[in-house]
């Protein structure tokens, strides 16, 4: 795994400075602390760090063809570089090396764009064809690695691996995107293709950018989508047996390295089933680890010893502390936008205890996605049933005031808690799913943001994500629908980009063998009703498992990877959240209203309601401004809302 940098000039051959892409690419030294090389010509500059991982001994980056006339600087790994190898030196190109870096220049020479359709596995990469004068980006199918790029005002293209490559760069304007701000408090990453910055991007997944010298409109272009193509009919029996050989198949894929691998084993069902497969296909035990929590409402470490007992498996397991507060500032800081999932903390526990044995580790990450694991699906698609009865004009205004008229009670039994159903039923579907995944609902950002702020938003709303994607969803069966929704939102926005930052944060490659793009397109085409029947998600997954995993393992009900937030802002956060949500950096913003911050911890800290993963959003915003920007003040400008920092 890597990290990688460049710069491009798109109006002529202005130089590059050497230093300050040899800054640049050294931010990123996390990513890869074995090597770091950087190569420039006129107008064209690039950067790599690298921790190796295939052919140790050479596949030093930036990387070039037999010529000099094609340069590389990739992250990632290409699964099927041998079988590609053999088939590009049939072809008469001629290899010095043995890694995967050196397929894709090759790859490129023969069959230039298309070159990404061979490509199997996790990648990010950029390439420059000096003949053609071609500057090629490319991100892999799932977004499992991240690319960063942003065209400047003097018209440099930079890009990287991470954010901060580009923060470095001092002609970067860091001027906060609204509509940004708006995605965040509502899913609590900033979704695909923005960043929280007016003038950076993320390549989407599956997406290539093309750029010439003289032509500055940016235009990502799509080459794969998940299918959802139906299969033709399998039985139970049928699917459970090949989605086996196909899960065995992936993970001896993802077993090829040169280093120490192991394996992540949370005791959930989708890790246990790698880490089974991994002990049926190595000759020497698995190394696996987990991070133990004192709360027992969050602790499943006794079920990844279940597992780690029935395959022998060299298992370690980190206690992580329930006072574990010294991360939040850091997280700011490696995640370079603001990002509200809680369980970064102990993902960043479990990396760091990892790295001490090992350089690659698979995780199960996907599952949830692929097999219709999450319970919020069943809730959507009850909602679904009750939204074909009535239509929509009938449901708004009935179910709207119902909605208004239920008190919200946090703390009652779920059974009693009908608030949040009720205001979605009056909702279209897509609404209705957006409703049920948003940190902040609707009615809370409105009453949230200031008057000033919602102006600049000019009506703008964070559903419009959802609804851009699923306008292009090949499926109409609801389940696949927001399946498909996940995968475009939430797997990059939130998990993937939550383990990359932390892996790579101790120079640690994580792979996930449920998201191989293969596997992904055949799970995808399956019934909807062997993926999720009555209250049961993954069931197919679960049944095939049943020789592999006791019913304690696959059956239990789920419970995540998460951290007692609502108890930590009642006790040993209290002052820290109220320092935080109250102080002059989020108050000078202007962004937000000040008598909502205050209501919202008076009545949590009272324990009359649960605001824990809204005040653990405004948290990490305010650590942002502090710790990536520097932040004192932020205002509104004449040109939108752009902010003051101080170094």
């Amino acid at each position: 795994m890597c990290g990688i940098v460049g710069l491009f000039d798109t109006r002529g051959k202005r130089s590059i400075d050497r230093q300050l892409l040899l800054g640049i690419n050294q931010v990123q030294v996390h990513r890869g602390p074995d090597e770091g090389e950087v190569y420039t010509e006129p107008g064209l500059g690039f950067g790599h760090r690298r921790l190796s991982i295939m052919d140790v001994s050479s596949g030093q980056q930036p990387l070039f063809n037999e010529d000099g006339s094609v340069v590389v600087v990739f992250n990632g790994e290409i699964y099927n570089f041998e079988t590609l190898a053999k088939e590009l030196s049939s072809r008469g190109h001629t290899f010095r090396t043995h890694c995967d870096t050196e397929v894709i220049v090759h790859a490129w020479e023969e069959w230039g764009e298309r070159c990404v359709n061979r490509f199997r596995g996790m990648f990010a990469f950029a390439l420059w064809d000096r003949n053609q004068e071609v500057l090629f980006l490319a991100r892999d199918r799932l977004g499992i690695k991240p690319l960063y790029y942003s065209l400047l005002d003097d018209g440099t293209f930079v890009f990287a691996s991470e954010l901060k490559g580009i923060l470095a760069h001092p002609g970067f304007i860091r001027d906060m995107d609204v509509h940004a701000i708006e995605d965040y408090f509502a899913y609590g990453y900033v979704p695909e293709p923005k960043t929280i910055f007016k003038q950076a991007y993320k390549l989407p997944p599956a997406h290539t950018l093309k750029l010439s010298r003289g032509r500055t409109v940016l235009q990502p272009q799509s080459y794969w989508d998940v299918p959802f193509t139906a299969h033709s009919p399998l039985s139970l029996e049928e699917a459970r047996k090949e989605l086996i050989a196909r899960l065995r198949e992936s993970v001896k894929v993802h077993l090829m390295t040169e280093v120490p691998l192991g394996a992540f084993l949370s005791g959930g069902v989708d890790s246990s089933a790698v880490v089974a497969m991994m002990a049926g296909l190595m000759n020497e035990p698995v190394n696996t680890c987990s991070i133990s929590f004192g709360d027992p409402a969050f602790n499943e470490s006794q079920y990844a010893q279940k597992v780690a007992d029935r395959y022998h498996t060299h298992h370690q397991v980190g206690q992580v502390d329930q006072d574990d507060f010294d991360l939040i500032d850091q997280l700011a800081s490696l995640y370079d936008e603001p990002f509200a999932d809680s369980s970064a903390m102990p993902t960043y526990r479990v990396c760091q205890l990892a790295r001490k044995r090992v350089t690659v580790v698979l995780s199960g990450d996907g599952g949830d996605e692929n097999l219709g694991g999450y319970r919020r699906y069943r809730w959507h698609l009850y909602e679904e049933r009750m939204r074909s009865i009535l239509p929509l004009g009938l449901r708004k205004p009935l179910f709207g005031l119902l909605g208004n008229l239920y008190p919200k009670a946090d703390w009652a039994p779920k059974v009693l808690r009908a608030k949040s159903t009720l205001e979605a039923l009056a909702r279209d579907s897509v609404e209705g799913y957006f409703h049920s995944v948003s940190i902040m609902k609707d009615g809370m950002r409105r009453r949230l943001f200031s008057e000033s702020f919602r102006r600049e938003l000019q009506g703008y709303g964070a559903v419009e994500i959802l609804r851009r994607h699923a306008d292009k969803c090949p499926v109409t069966d609801p389940l696949s629908r927001v399946q498909y929704l996940d995968m475009k939102t939430y797997l990059v926005g939130d998990i993937l980009t939550k383990v990359d930052r932390a892996s790579m944060a101790h120079s640690l490659e994580v792979r996930v063998p449920l998201l191989d793009h293969e596997l992904v397109e055949w799970i995808s085409g399956l019934p909807a009703s062997i993926k999720l029947r009555g209250h049961e998600g993954k069931y197919v997954f679960k049944k095939a498992l049943e020789p592999y995993l006791s019913d304690d393992i696959l059956y239990r009900d789920k419970m995540g990877f998460s951290v007692p937030l609502a108890s930590w802002f009642r006790g040993p956060l209290r002052q820290r959240i109220n320092d935080a949500l109250l102080g002059p950096v989020l108050v000078d913003t202007g962004f937000f209203n000040g008598a909502f911050l205050r209501e919202m911890l008076d009545q949590h800290q009272s324990g009359r309601r649960d605001y824990s993963a809204s005040l653990w959003s405004l948290l990490m915003f305010e650590s942002f401004l502090r710790h990536v920007l520097n932040a004192e003040q932020v205002h509104a400008s004449g040109e939108g809302l752009r902010l003051v920092h101080f170094a």
